[in-house]
C-alpha cells in the first residue's frame, strides 16, 4: 500500500463556527466519498485557514466526524493580498493502492478556482 496525498480546499460563506464545522465537514466528506476511503485509511490531515478565519479551528469539524485517532495539525495560510477570502484547505496524507494519477482532489465551490487544473 503507498502513502498518498489528497488536496481539498473550500471557502466559507462567513466565519462562524457552526458555519466552519458544516463546510469543512462536507470537504471532508466529499474527500473520504470521492477516493472510497475511511478512517482507518488516513495517516494524517493538515489544515490551513485564511487570516480572516477566527471562529474556530478547522482540525475541530473532523473529530465531530468521528475521525479521532488521526493525527490532525492547523495552521494559518499566507497573508497574501488578493487573495480568496475565508478558505480552508486540506492535505490528507492517506495510504491507498490507487495510483496517484487516480486520487481525486476537491474543491468545493468559489475554492474550485484555486486549483482549476485538479479541481473535480
Amino acid at each position: 500500500m503507498a502513502v498518498r496525498a489528497v488536496r481539498g480546499a473550500v471557502q466559507l460563506d462567513r466565519d462562524e463556527a457552526g458555519h466552519m464545522d458544516e463546510r469543512v465537514g462536507a470537504l471532508l466528506t466529499a474527500v473520504m466519498e470521492s477516493n472510497s476511503l475511511s478512517a482507518d485509511d488516513l495517516i494524517s490531515i493538515w489544515f490551513t485557514a485564511t487570516p480572516d478565519l477566527h471562529s474556530d479551528f478547522p482540525a475541530a469539524a473532523a473529530r465531530k466526524l468521528g475521525i479521532v485517532d488521526v493525527p490532525l495539525i492547523c495552521a494559518q495560510e499566507l497573508d497574501i493580498q488578493g487573495a480568496l477570502p475565508r478558505v480552508v484547505r486540506v492535505l490528507a496524507h492517506i495510504e491507498s493502492d490507487r495510483p496517484r494519477s487516480e486520487i481525486n482532489h476537491v474543491y468545493l465551490g468559489a475554492a474550485a478556482a484555486l486549483r482549476k487544473d485538479i479541481a473535480q
